[in-house]
C-alpha cells in the first residue's frame, strides 16, 4: 500500500452526485486528495456541507474551472491521477480536460466520467443513444491522444435508480403499484455509489487496469426487476401490484416525451429490456471484472442497501408511466 499513500488524486466534479463518494474513497484509501472547485461553488449554499466535509477530511481544495485552461493545467500538474465525475450535461467539457492533461504531461491515469452503461456495447435509443455516443467520442479522443486511462462501467447507481419517495419528480402511477418494463426478467446490474468509488480508487495504482475497462458486475447485484421488487417486498413486508409495460409501449412513451423523461426511459429500456448490462462477454483484451479482480473488497449488495436504507424504493419508473400505460 506504500504506492497508494503517495499517488495524488484530483477529482473534477467532486461535489456532484458521484464525485463526493470518489473523494471520500480516495481519502479513506490514504491518497493525497484534491478537488477542483470554482469560486462560485465555494459560496453555493447547497454545496457548503459537502465542502465543509472535504475540509474536515483534509482534502486539498484547488480553485479553478474546466473552462479556464490555465487553471486546469495548473491543477493537473499538482497530481498524478485525474478522475472526472462531471454530470451528463458536462460530458463534452471533458475535451478540455483531455487537452489540459496532454499539455501538463504528467498524468499517470485518467478516469473519464462514465460509471454507467458500457457506451461501446449497447442498443440504446433516443436521448440515451445520444448521451452514450458523446461519451464514446470522449473515449476515442482520450485514446487518440495516448492518455493512459481506466474506464469504470457500473451500470445502475442505487441512489439514482432506487429513489426515496420525496426524490420522485412526479408520480404518474400510485405507489401501491410498481411499473416494470418488459417482462421484468432481464437481468440488470445495480451498484452502490460507495462500492463503485471503492473499486475505482483501488485501480489507480494497479497496472492490470491500465488502458482497460473495469466492469463492476458482482453476482449478488445482478438482478431482474422482478427480483429487485421481491427484495424490496421482503425488506418492507409490503406487496406491490406489478404493472408490466411492453417494449413497443415504452418506445412510444420515449418518442412522445421530452427531456429528461425520454432519456431516463431510454436508459432504463437499454438495461431492463435490451439487457445491455449483461449481453456481452468481458474479454481480457479490453476489460476486467472488479469483484473478481479485488475479491477482498466488501461491496454492499442491493439486499443490504435496502436493509440499511429503508426509505429507498423501486418506484423510479412510476415517475414516467401511468399504471394504465397511458
Amino acid at each position: 500500500m506504500a504506492a497508494a499513500a503517495t499517488t495524488k488524486i484530483l477529482v473534477i466534479g467532486g461535489t456532484g452526485f458521484m464525485g463526493k463518494f470518489l473523494v471520500e474513497a480516495s481519502v479513506k484509501a490514504g491518497h493525497p486528495t484534491f478537488v477542483l472547485l470554482r469560486d462560485s461553488t465555494l459560496s453555493d449554499p447547497p454545496k457548503s456541507f459537502i465542502i465543509h466535509n472535504f475540509k474536515t477530511l483534509g482534502v486539498n481544495i484547488l480553485l479553478g474551472d474546466i473552462h479556464d485552461h490555465q487553471s486546469l493545467v495548473k491543477a493537473i500538474k499538482q497530481v498524478d491521477v485525474v478522475i472526472s465525475a462531471v454530470n451528463h450535461t458536462q460530458v463534452p467539457d471533458q475535451y478540455k480536460i483531455i487537452s489540459a492533461i496532454k499539455e501538463a504531461g504528467n498524468i499517470k491515469r485518467f478516469f473519464p466520467s462514465e460509471f454507467g452503461n458500457d457506451v461501446d456495447r449497447n442498443h440504446a435509443v433516443d436521448g440515451a443513444k445520444a448521451l452514450f455516443e458523446t461519451k464514446a467520442k470522449i473515449r476515442r479522443a482520450m485514446e487518440a491522444e495516448g492518455i493512459p486511462y481506466t474506464i469504470v462501467v457500473a451500470n445502475f447507481l442505487t441512489r439514482h435508480f432506487l429513489p426515496t419517495q420525496p426524490e420522485l419528480r412526479a408520480i404518474a402511477s400510485p405507489l401501491a403499484t410498481v411499473i416494470i418494463l418488459g417482462d421484468g426478467n432481464t437481468k440488470a446490474i445495480f451498484n452502490t455509489e460507495e462500492g463503485i468509488a471503492t473499486f475505482t480508487i483501488r485501480t489507480v495504482d494497479d497496472p492490470r487496469t491500465l488502458n482497460k475497462i473495469l466492469y463492476i458486475k458482482p453476482p449478488a447485484n445482478t438482478l431482474s426487476y422482478n427480483e429487485l421488487v421481491s427484495l424490496w417486498e421482503k425488506n418492507t413486508g409490503k406487496t406491490l401490484e406489478r404493472v408490466y409495460v411492453p417494449e413497443e409501449q415504452v418506445l412510444k412513451h420515449i418518442q412522445e416525451s421530452s427531456y429528461p423523461k425520454n432519456t431516463g426511459l431510454a436508459i432504463c429500456l437499454s438495461g431492463y429490456v435490451k439487457g445491455d448490462h449483461i449481453n456481452y462477454e468481458i474479454e481480457p483484451s479490453f476489460g476486467l471484472e472488479a469483484s473478481k479482480l479485488y475479491p477482498d473488497v466488501k461491496y454492499p449488495t442491493v439486499d443490504e442497501f435496502f436493509q440499511e436504507n429503508n426509505d429507498r424504493t423501486p418506484f423510479y419508473l412510476n415517475q414516467f408511466i401511468a399504471s394504465n400505460n397511458e
